[in-house]
């Protein structure tokens, strides 16, 4: 098991740890029932903390962030010499804490996409998982919340007896769910990004040996271009010119320049 602890990568902590390290702490927060956020993130999410500094405090606040694209575990393992074997990411991360869910016993809640997605990928987890409890799940209702609406989400997962909840709005709206509810809601709180998809089989996922070399954006590029070309024309560079600056000890993006949110977002 790696665990050592939080590393500075473009002013967003990610935790350089390893998959057993990451799956025994959201465990072991479900067992105790205390609040405990979790977020994977690739390129994307960090640039999404390193261009918006009040995003950045939700992104530090969470408390394990792991590093779900390769990239993020190069820049984890040369800036701060982590020698992390493999990344940790969402979608495995989701299986290997469902794996260990059922075999504990401890209820599962989804909570994003639509109806259509919820229904497919609950059927995909139980047929994997038999012993998975699936206390409830919820689609996005792709839009903002009132308080009222949000209270009674939260109301709605504290009665459906879950013990972890997986959350699939998409980055940065799951990063900023989790830290919003995270006091509400004593269990751990996962944002997996596209794993819903990939789980369910609605998305193809990147051969192994793109997702191994980097390249799985590449892929991901090829199949939704229109969507996602800026996340990665764009956001790709600016990542690599910000790590070099970080490297040879000029950052541009410091964690000690993020700001607290003015308000919440109240995503749904």
């Amino acid at each position: 098991m790696i665990d050592h602890g939080k590393k500075e990568v473009l002013g967003v902590y990610v935790n350089a740890v390893d998959y057993e390290a990451g799956v025994r702490a959201i465990i072991d927060a479900a067992e105790q029932q205390k609040p405990f956020a979790v977020s994977a993130l690739a390129v994307h999410g960090v640039m999404t903390g390193a261009l918006d500094p009040e995003h950045r405090y939700r992104l530090n606040a969470i408390d394990l962030v792991t590093p779900d694209g390769q990239p993020v575990r190069w820049a984890l393992n040369r800036l701060h010499g982590a020698a992390l074997p493999d990344r940790v990411y969402g979608p495995n991360l989701m299986l290997r804490t469902c794996a260990a869910a059922a075999a504990r016993g401890l209820p599962i809640y989804l909570y994003g996409a639509t109806a259509g997605l919820l229904d497919t990928l609950t059927t995909a987890l139980m047929e994997r998982f038999p012993g998975l409890i699936i206390a409830g799940a919820r689609p996005s209702a792709f839009r903002t919340l009132s308080a009222e609406e949000r209270a009674a989400v939260d109301r709605e997962i504290i009665e459906s007896g879950a013990r972890i909840v997986f959350v699939g709005l998409g980055c940065p709206r799951q990063e900023t769910w989790v830290y919003e509810h995270k006091a509400a809601l004593s269990m751990p709180l996962i944002a997996v990004g596209a794993a819903f998809d990939f789980i369910a089989g609605k998305q193809p996922q990147a051969p192994m040996w793109m997702q191994n070399s980097g390249l799985e954006w590449l892929f991901r590029l090829s199949t939704e271009p229109r969507r996602l070309w800026r996340r990665y024309v764009m956001l790709n560079p600016a990542f690599l010119f910000l790590l070099a600056c970080q490297a040879v000890q000029m950052p541009l993006v410091r964690s000690g320049q993020a700001r607290r949110p003015k308000g919440e977002l109240r995503f749904g």
